[in-house]
């Protein structure tokens, strides 16, 4: 349970993300300064600073969480899994979450400046990058036999094919329609990411 302190900086912290992408999405990223988020969401500068290095890192509040999520599916994984499957578990178990950060209305953006701001690019390949690492390590314990070179291309292809997906259907708009031309739910989003991510990993 956390505590009354815990739920307040969880608070803030969501308070400082609502602010930002908000202001983003309307005013423009560059346009937008450190001090507009922090007057936005009624804090002070020096408040901002102790929960984002700057004003991109708001934009992947949730990547540690989702790392968390792959260590833990590698940890519950099953005798007969293989390395590719407990990955998947991982995204399964992120989807029955309620966590959005992946497919919400955040992640539009994030891949829609990760496109024009160079800043944002640059953030979204060192969080790629660390998650990769840390994923890779911790599967390649799991999986002795596959080494520490194995177990990066492994996680890199993952994270590179859910990225690659999430990139075409939250650029939308047709890939992000259903046949009638409404749009995707949050899991049928999951259910497009998920299955083109096996697919691409599925061995040929």
């Amino acid at each position: 349970m956390p505590t009354l302190r815990e739920r307040k900086r969880e608070r803030t912290r969501a308070a400082i993300v609502a602010a930002g992408t908000d202001l983003f999405a309307r005013v423009g990223y560059d346009e937008t300064t450190v001090a507009d988020i922090a007057a936005a969401a009624d804090i002070g500068t020096r408040t901002f600073f102790s929960y984002f290095a700057s004003k991109e890192e708001l934009l992947f509040p949730a990547s540690d969480a989702r790392v968390s999520a792959a260590l833990r599916a590698i940890d519950a994984r099953r005798p007969v899994d293989r390395p590719v499957d407990v990955l998947l578990q991982s995204l399964l178990d992120v989807r029955a979450s309620d966590d959005d950060d992946l497919v919400g209305g955040l992640a539009g953006l994030r891949m829609s400046l990760m496109r024009t701001v160079p800043a944002v690019r640059g953030r979204s390949l060192q969080v790629q990058l660390d998650a990769q690492r840390t994923i890779a390590q911790h599967l390649a314990q799991a999986f002795p036999e596959l080494g520490d070179v194995d177990a990066n291309a492994i996680v890199g292809a993952f994270i590179g094919a859910v990225t690659g997906a999430l990139g075409v259907l939250l650029a939308g708009p047709a890939d992000a329609l259903d046949a009638s031309g409404a749009a995707l739910t949050r899991d049928e989003l999951f259910a497009r990411v998920h299955g083109s991510v096996r697919q691409a990993l599925a061995p040929r």
